[in-house]
């Protein structure tokens, strides 16, 4: 796995810590020094690739001015056969290392032998991490909440494959609890309407109000007719929810699948009640001293654990006895389960039955009360939920047209749902636009910018730059110019600042991914891919290819053919098509 950045920074190291042995056998410094230097890439290229500190690291212990400890590490430094042309000393004592040509072509080279895993880093070591993300209710359908949260989800899980880690995408269907309970009256009490008159029949002031609804009880009453209204209200509604959610589910499966989306799993929420997982994990918290009872009802001492977690992180007794701490309700007084605790058993299942080492999920920023309060519970269980449960939570989605918010949703009068997103943008750019900023940061889409075919639209940017390498690869190849290999190139053609600097990003990738990886922040990508066009563009646009002699035609064509590559694999990544033609 290539990661030519540190492997340079690296040799770096070993350079200068060689250089210093040396002249430490001479005599020239005191040997055995351990010298902790600092090895950074500056923002100016004219002050070399790599700078590092180890003539002013070393002052003290060397006895003797950086400046003068730095003529001597130059001195005595042998650049044969390495990643570096030269050295040269600069300000105080700095170390400025200028890259050769040997590094520019094994960039190339290292691209061309990875192929669509070029970028891949063994950060993962093969541990086995679930994704959970969208996990909407199958009470309505999916809005642009949720369409953020897919992207994220999918693009992250991407990332952290590529990461080397093994992983698992799933969906929670919450398919049991209130919000069921909620939707079978919503669906039954519209039902009842259309049987006896919208007059006749009041509709509960806190169902769900949306025209899915109507659309639900209109095709039950289609398929079954008036006869339902005689049966035991309770049958019904059980009823209700059960054809609903037929209906509901393979939507959601449907909206997800055009949008790219699929999983290793939809879990349902029932199965951990049917099973009695959800009774099986609260008897174990009562074991473990976590529960008591309090007006009919089994609650859990979050307030306990809560102050337990905070004084482990680091907290003080002070700081903590300042929190506002509520203890939760897991089991009713008539004897239902609540949702804290189908959640805590969720996540048991998770980390203890299914043995993810991680349990990582894709929430809504207005979740933010729930990560402590689920890591506390995972704790008290022994299942160290801490560290184990990572959530990330996610910010708000404005849509934007004419520059003013779009605030309903066609269907539904309430909020944007996925597929009328769908049916006004293309996946591409609804994906590309989701994934553009970190999860922490609210996401403003333009409807007018995703659609518009030009370089301000930046997945039609990051495209294009795809299509003109494969157009242009075409046309050279006509003219009896293929792509040759990384091998019959000579990288010391490329001399100009814009293939060096297209090179040092196209080097760049692993390390994205690493950071992305680190960082749970798919959005690293999409920065990538639009600096890598934009690089690209820049060479392009400076730099002939055609009608220029036979080793820089060569040179400058596989150089553009490498982008086109990348380009193409981190597309991929995000679930984005590359184009050969726009």
């Amino acid at each position: 796995m290539s990661n030519l950045i540190q492997a340079a920074r690296k040799q770096v190291a070993a350079l200068t810590q060689t250089a210093y042995e040396k002249a430490a056998a001479e005599g020239l410094l005191p040997a055995g020094a351990e010298v902790k230097a600092t090895i950074e890439i500056p923002k100016d290229p004219t002050h070399g690739d790599y700078a590092s500190s180890f003539a002013m690291a070393g002052a003290k212990a060397l006895h003797k001015a950086p400046r003068q400890i730095a003529e001597i590490i130059v001195a005595h430094l042998d650049l044969t056969g390495t990643f570096f042309d030269k050295v040269e000393i600069a300000g105080p004592g700095f170390l400025n290392f200028t890259l050769g040509s040997k590094w520019y072509g094994q960039v190339l080279a290292d691209i061309e032998a990875e192929g669509a895993r070029y970028g891949a880093v063994d950060e993962g070591k093969g541990e086995k991490v679930m994704v959970e993300f969208v996990s909407a209710n199958p009470t309505g359908p999916m809005h642009i909440g949720n369409a953020r949260g897919g992207v994220l989800g999918d693009a992250l899980a991407a990332v952290l494959e590529r990461a080397g880690y093994d992983v698992w995408r799933e969906f929670y269907v919450n398919d049991a609890g209130n919000q069921i309970h909620k939707f079978a009256m919503s669906i039954d009490a519209r039902y009842m309407q259309i049987v006896l008159g919208e007059e006749n029949y009041t509709f509960p002031e806190d169902g769900y109000h949306g025209d899915d609804i109507k659309e639900l009880a209109q095709a039950f009453y289609d398929q079954h007719g008036p006869a339902w209204k005689d049966k035991p209200e309770e049958e019904r509604q059980a009823a209700m929810a059960q054809y609903g959610l037929s209906v509901n589910i393979p939507k959601m499966k449907e909206d997800l699948r055009r949008y790219q989306i699929e999983y290793n799993e939809w879990f349902l929420e029932s199965t951990l009640h049917n099973s009695g997982y959800v009774a099986e994990t609260v008897g174990l918290l009562a074991e473990k001293g976590w529960t008591y009872e309090k007006d009919g009802a089994l609650w859990l001492n979050t307030t306990a654990l809560l102050k337990q977690k905070y004084l482990a992180e680091g907290k003080s007794q002070e700081q903590v006895d300042k929190l506002d701490l509520k203890d939760d309700v897991l089991r009713r007084a008539n004897g239902f389960y609540t949702y804290f605790a189908a959640d805590i058993a969720y996540h048991r299942n998770k980390l203890a039955e299914r043995g993810f080492s991680k349990a990582i999920n894709i929430w809504g920023a207005d979740h933010h009360g729930h990560v402590a309060r689920l890591q506390a519970a995972l704790d008290g269980l022994g299942l160290d939920g801490s560290h184990r449960l990572i959530v990330v939570l996610m910010q708000l989605v404005n849509l934007l047209q004419d520059g003013q918010p779009v605030r309903m949703s066609k269907r539904s009068g309430k909020a944007i749902a996925l597929r009328d997103l769908l049916d006004e943008v293309s996946v591409d750019a609804a994906r590309f636009f989701f994934n553009s900023r970190a999860s922490t940061s609210a996401l403003d889409f333009d409807l007018d910018l995703a659609v518009r075919e030009d370089s301000e639209n930046p997945v039609y940017y990051v495209q294009y730059a795809h299509a003109r390498i494969c157009s242009l690869v075409a046309r050279l190849g006509e003219e009896g110019h293929a792509v040759p290999a990384a091998a019959a190139v000579d990288p010391a053609r490329f001399t100009t600042v814009e293939e060096k600097s297209l090179i040092k990003t196209l080097s760049q990738l692993p390390e994205t991914i690493r950071l992305a990886a680190r960082d749970y922040d798919p959005s690293g990508v999409n920065r990538y891919l639009i600096t890598l066009a934009g690089e690209f563009h820049r060479f392009y646009n400076s730099c002939h290819i055609k009608g220029e002699e036979d080793a820089v035609l060569d040179a400058r064509l596989k150089l553009s053919d490498t982008v086109r590559s990348v380009i193409a694999n981190c597309l991929d990544l995000i679930g984005v098509t590359a184009p050969e033609k726009m």
